[in-house]
């Protein structure tokens, strides 16, 4: 039997002007006024700046300014550097490399939505049919359930700051949301054209950031379909696959042929992608265990009550799809021996998915307690934001006003008024929206995570604005990239580093600094990166087999580890 009851009254709608709203609030905040930082969002940067200012090379080969980055793949870099090169004139490279990462949302979060959209409105999704009537229409159950899943995706804490950089994480998500959609399209239908648009989106998907992720889902999805029905399985062996491989050779065979800088970036890419898969360790799964409970928050508890719920239902699409692809991208994660959470941004599309259907069988007390731990714990997070602000720009009190200075030291407070504004807006709409699901109690089904949603927006929307000149002293590498440049002897037109690619992105960016190029053969200058800890002068120094002489060195205040040494050839 069904585990799901439902009148008509709990699958109203989010108002589409609410939910339109929630997601431009999420997505424009941290995109405006804000520096490329201190990791993958200025090398992202990076890479797309070189592509939009090079030739068909520096497209092929993706790599900031001279140093190589072939690793996750270019399609990324591709979506940004056309958005370079189509308004970089008018609103500025950085902020125009920023409307591909819109682009990326939007495909992330329209895909959530429609696959979730579809599943709900299937017949084995449905609610059991009331006694007397009054149970929801299926088109209006699929678009409630599909509403509560996009706030759960917006809601994810591990998604926030990588849907806001300028990387190939934030498209790898949104693709594995697409693969998903597609999969339920030809699960639904099994038509030749909804298995080619699958091949294509996994192919997509290994240009976005390496083929181990698309494979999984490609042999979760085969193992899926072989269960359900033998023949589209084969259907999807003999098509996707092919598909796939001719969307990816539109990269590898020019660069084949063309060969860019006399190389291939095939090997490099090759090698990145074998280095993602290990034996599984003891280390690895406690890693996993760890982050995913505040990462995939607040979705997993739902889903994993929508498992448990419907586990007499288990071959029926809505969870079997989700379910799949979970375990498929599961295993790749615990293979994988890098341990950082990017690893587990490819779960959250069918984890938000799944915990769409957790929602109409979740116990009301099960709900309430989520609403308010989501309500205390932002609230006052929210509060703590507003407080160090507070005393950051007033002095008072001291002693929290000293320990988030002393952080920056050199940092100038300055008051923003159309940021201070928007920060007392968002607090403002948040009480009101936790007054409304406190007074009115409402029975919608979206009311679960409307909370959880809406405080990580609130937060995001603070830090944002309130704290954004902090953000850019403390991460930003404009202020030492200008340092260099002044530095620099006229007349020298080739700097030969060794420094981190989100350095080498914002030095190149921020002060025009003339690294040398893959045919570079002898450079003049030399800038390295080393540890601010050790307490030589290193006035001379032998390396490349030349003597150098010290000619700057520098930091950003706020890094104490970090050093910049800027050389001279002197023989």
């Amino acid at each position: 039997m069904k585990p799901v009851r439902l009148p008509a009254s709990a699958t109203h709608a989010l108002p589409r002007w609410g939910l339109f709203a929630l997601c431009l609030l999420y997505i424009l905040a941290g995109l405006i006024g804000r520096d490329p930082w201190k990791n993958e969002d200025a090398a992202g940067f990076g890479i797309m700046w070189t592509m939009a200012h090079g030739g068909l090379h520096d497209w092929l080969w993706p790599h900031i300014v001279g140093l190589p980055m072939p690793e996750q793949g270019p399609l990324a870099f591709w979506l940004g550097a056309i958005c370079i090169k189509l308004f970089g004139w008018l609103v500025g490279d950085v902020l125009a490399a920023r409307l591909a990462v819109i682009i990326f949302f939007l495909l992330g979060s329209i895909s959530v939505w429609y696959t979730t959209y579809l599943l709900g409105r299937r017949h084995e999704a449905q609610p059991l049919r009331l006694a007397f009537g009054g149970q929801p229409e299926p088109n209006d159950y699929g678009r409630t359930l599909a509403d509560g899943a996009l706030l759960i995706y917006l809601g994810f804490l591990g998604l926030l700051a990588q849907s806001h950089f300028t990387s190939a994480g934030a498209l790898q998500v949104a693709l594995v949301a697409y693969v998903i959609y597609c999969a339920t399209r030809f699960l639904e239908s099994y038509s030749l054209r909804s298995v080619m648009t699958l091949g294509a989106a996994l192919g997509l998907l290994a240009l976005t950031r390496g083929w181990i992720v698309p494979l999984a889902m490609y042999c979760s999805l085969i193992v899926l379909t072989f269960l359900l029905h033998k023949k589209a399985s084969y259907r999807i062996a003999l098509l996707a696959l092919p598909v796939a491989l001719v969307v990816i050779s539109a990269w590898l065979y020019p660069c084949k042929t063309i060969r860019p800088f006399n190389s291939s970036p095939f090997d490099a890419w090759m090698e990145w992608n074998y280095r993602q898969v290990d034996w599984p360790s003891w280390e690895t799964f406690k890693y996993c265990v760890k982050n995913s409970i505040w990462f995939a928050w607040p979705a997993w508890p739902f889903a994993g009550w929508a498992v448990y719920a419907w586990r007499r239902q288990f071959s029926a699409l809505h969870i079997a799809i989700p379910v799949s692809f979970f375990c498929g991208l599961i295993i790749v994660v615990l293979l994988n021996q890098n341990s950082e959470p990017n690893i587990l941004l490819p779960l959250l599309p069918p984890l938000a998915i799944l915990a769409a259907f957790g929602l109409p069988t979740m116990k009301r007390g099960a709900i309430n307690a989520v609403d308010w731990f989501s309500v205390m714990t932002l609230t006052a997070s929210a509060a703590v934001i507003w407080i160090f602000w507070i005393a950051k720009e007033t002095g008072w009190p001291h002693t929290l006003a000293r320990n988030v200075l002393k952080l920056v030291p050199g940092f100038k407070p300055e008051a923003n008024w159309l940021a201070l504004t928007v920060a007392i807006l968002v607090s403002a709409a948040w009480i009101t929206l936790v007054h409304w699901r406190i007074s009115r109690r409402p029975s919608v089904l979206w009311r679960a995570v409307v909370l959880s949603s809406g405080g990580v927006i609130l937060c995001w929307m603070l830090l944002t604005t309130l704290w954004m000149p902090w953000g850019n002293y403390m991460k930003s590498y404009a202020g030492v990239a200008n340092q260099i440049a002044a530095n620099l002897p006229p007349g020298h037109q080739c700097v030969d580093a060794d420094i981190g690619p989100a350095q080498r992105a914002s030095f190149a960016y921020f002060g025009h600094i003339p690294f040398a190029q893959f045919d570079a053969i002898r450079c003049d200058l030399l800038l390295l990166q080393d540890n601010n800890r050790k307490k030589d002068p290193a006035e001379f120094i032998e390396r490349l087999n030349y003597r150098w002489q010290l000619l700057w060195e520098g930091r950003r205040p706020s890094d104490r580890d970090e050093r910049f040494r800027l050389y001279r050839r002197i023989n």
